[in-house]
């Protein structure tokens, strides 16, 4: 295996200077004796949890940006992109969800790093009309490919059964684990749709922080009426226009929450919630529960959104 042949790379140039480095391992930070599994790197640590319990003990999972980081705004450190280097497989989302990392991987792949993209084994959602894209950017505006994958566990299942394949091929031996997670993932989405029977179609409407929530509104059957950041990341920023937009079609469509996350400026939601004359939901879209299971994300999300729209 590469991780292998990198470690014999690395024990021979230590050689030379005569000290046994502690930055030789899989991973670029443990010791070469700490463990002689291959090592898998993840770019976030939502998906890094589907991983986790795909791989189980089969392989060392790294995932790169701690829990909690927005992965539109994180930078990798020299560290980390030694970790991504000398992996066995990294595992990334695609689509430009990892904005900071795009040269990064782009090097990986050239230095032939085995790279697995998440959203090259699904069908990615575009941006409808009248959602929360912004117009004015090409790469975000109606018809733009939508990199949020994670908030539908359907979707999920088909990346894991494609994960499991990869790592198949690269003697990482977990398809029944894949098959379990799958299978698992289904499961979860269909008790994700029965909570969903406590609202009313009218009462599907969601206003979010940046257009974050399209897989979930597509799979559940909500209406994306809008962003307070107009666009598929929260890098970008909301104009007074997009804002006295956003408050007419709270009114028209009758909208009485709006659900911010990470990324979304609370002194925004604050005052358009003010102006509109709706509440203020925090959801947590991009960061793992303390247990660190992503199917109890997926309930924590839904179960806030339909309390929420509920009362």
């Amino acid at each position: 295996m590469k991780h292998l042949k990198h470690i014999g790379r690395c024990v021979a140039a230590l050689a030379v200077v005569g000290f046994l480095a502690t930055s030789c391992g899989g991973k670029g930070s443990t010791s070469v004796t700490a463990t002689d599994r291959p090592s898998v790197v993840v770019t976030y640590s939502i998906l890094g949890a589907l991983v986790r319990d795909v791989v189980g003990t089969s392989a060392d999972v790294t995932v790169l940006m701690p829990d909690g980081s927005d992965p539109h705004e994180w930078q990798p450190s020299a560290k980390d992109i030694e970790k991504l280097q000398h992996a066995d497989l990294v595992v990334t989302n695609g689509l430009g969800l990892e904005a900071g990392l795009v040269d990064v991987l782009k090097q990986a792949d050239d230095d032939h790093v085995d790279i697995f993209v998440a959203t090259d084994h699904i069908t990615p959602r575009r941006v409808g009309e009248g959602e929360g894209a912004d117009p004015t950017d090409e790469d975000q505006s109606v018809g733009a490919k939508d990199p949020h994958i994670w908030t539908d566990p359907s979707v999920m299942a088909e990346v894991v059964r494609a994960l499991g394949e990869k790592l198949s091929s690269i003697n990482i031996e977990v398809s029944e684990q894949a098959a379990k997670v799958s299978e698992d993932l289904l499961t979860l989405d269909h008790n994700i749709e029965k909570s969903m029977s406590a609202l009313d179609p009218a009462q599907r409407l969601l206003i979010t922080g940046h257009e974050s929530l399209g897989y979930f509104a597509r799979r559940y059957e909500f209406t994306l009426i809008g962003a307070i950041i107009p666009n598929l990341s929260s890098k970008s920023e909301a104009s007074a226009a997009d804002m006295t937009s956003l408050v007419e079609k709270i009114k028209t469509n009758q909208v009485q929450v709006i659900f911010t996350e990470l990324g979304t400026s609370g002194d925004v939601a604050d005052s358009l919630a003010k102006d509109a004359g709706v509440k203020v939901v925090e959801v947590s879209t991009h960061v793992l529960p303390d247990d660190g299971s992503y199917a109890t994300f997926m309930m924590n999300l839904a179960s806030t959104i339909v309390t929420a729209l509920k009362s």
